[in-house]
Formats: C-alpha cells, sequence, structure tokens
C-alpha cells in the first residue's frame, strides 16, 4: 500500500508587491521566496502552487494577463495570455492553483503540469450576480488555448530558486498576491 502526503516549503507571510506595468515581475512576497537545494528535485517529484489576491482591470482596454512559474530561472509552467474581460473590475478576488510534476531529473530535469486561474476578471464573467467568476484551465507549456506539452529545461544539479512572475500586456490594471503556498509531494510505501 502507498501513502502520499505533501510538505509546505514555502508560505508567503506578507503581500506581495502591487504590480501595475506593463512588465514580468516577481509577484511573490519575500517571505515566499524559496530555493531547491541541489538535487532535491527528482523525476516524480510534485509541487502544488495555491496563491490568492486582488486584480484590478480597465474597462474597454483590459489586455490579458499571465502568471509563469520558474525554477533556476527557466519556466517550467506558464498560463499563457489570460484574456480579461471587458468590464472594468476593481481590486476583485482571483485563485491560482498549479500541480506541476517532474518528468525526468538532472542536468535536464523538466516539467509537465496544469493550474487554473479563477476571477471576475477573466472573460467568462459577467458580474458577481450574473454567472460568477470565470475560470481558466492551462497546460504547463501556453495557456488555455494550446495543446498541453512538457515545459522548458532545467539543471535540477544546482541549487534552483523557485518564483512565480505575473505579466500583463498593458498597464491599466493592478495585481497583488496577499496568501501564497508551495508545498511538494511524495510518495511514501508501506
Amino acid at each position: 500500500m502507498a501513502s502520499g502526503f505533501f510538505s509546505p516549503v514555502s508560505i508567503g507571510t506578507g503581500d506581495g508587491p502591487t504590480l501595475t506595468a506593463a512588465s514580468a515581475a516577481t509577484c511573490l512576497p519575500v517571505s515566499a521566496k524559496f530555493t531547491f537545494p541541489p538535487n532535491s528535485i527528482v523525476q516524480g517529484s510534485l509541487l502544488k502552487i495555491s496563491a490568492q489576491g486582488r486584480i484590478s482591470n480597465a474597462v474597454t482596454t483590459p489586455g490579458t494577463a499571465r502568471l509563469d512559474v520558474r525554477l533556476g530561472g527557466t519556466v517550467i509552467f506558464d498560463t499563457g495570455a489570460l484574456a480579461l474581460n471587458a468590464v472594468a473590475k476593481t481590486t476583485l478576488p482571483w485563485w491560482f492553483e498549479a500541480v506541476i510534476v517532474c518528468r525526468a531529473n538532472g542536468t535536464t530535469g523538466n516539467f509537465f503540469g496544469f493550474g487554473r486561474f479563477q476571477s471576475e476578471s477573466v472573460v467568462g464573467s459577467g458580474l458577481a450576480s450574473a454567472g460568477g467568476s470565470g475560470s481558466l484551465i492551462s497546460a504547463v507549456s501556453g495557456g488555455p488555448e494550446t495543446a498541453p506539452a512538457v515545459g522548458g529545461s532545467v539543471d535540477l544539479t544546482v541549487a534552483a530558486a523557485f518564483d512565480v512572475f505575473f505579466t500583463q500586456t498593458v498597464a491599466t490594471g493592478s495585481f497583488t498576491v496577499h496568501n501564497f503556498l508551495l508545498e511538494t509531494g511524495s510518495i511514501a510505501t508501506t
């Protein structure tokens, strides 16, 4: 019989920066920064990410939002461009979760995963009273409108800093992480 468990490795204990520029930037609070030791991620290792916060977008020119997960500076998961609602949204909640599996370890470690971003700020949402929050599911390589594929290659034999970046295409909104949790998963055979 096998039993699995998740172990928290990073918990944000404060807010991340409020991002308003139309460029990629780390969105994690300083307390959530974590560096994996060399060889600590191996084939079958699982990374589970859960984050929540607030987002705003402008009317008529909302642009897109994007979250990408980086390990050692390499993108291992990318939501792709998430189309934002053409209805103005101000400081509304969002929720992001991703599960990413290491498919190969060593000097050419690679990852495969799926994630979901949910908020009234994404396309598919009207008002909270008329349709609720839209949810977009992405695979590792490029977003909700692409086929799932393995992500970038990372040298896992050296220390690898973990980070999450947010990008918006226009500087007409804002994005802040309030809660963040990174867990690793493993299986113990008993």
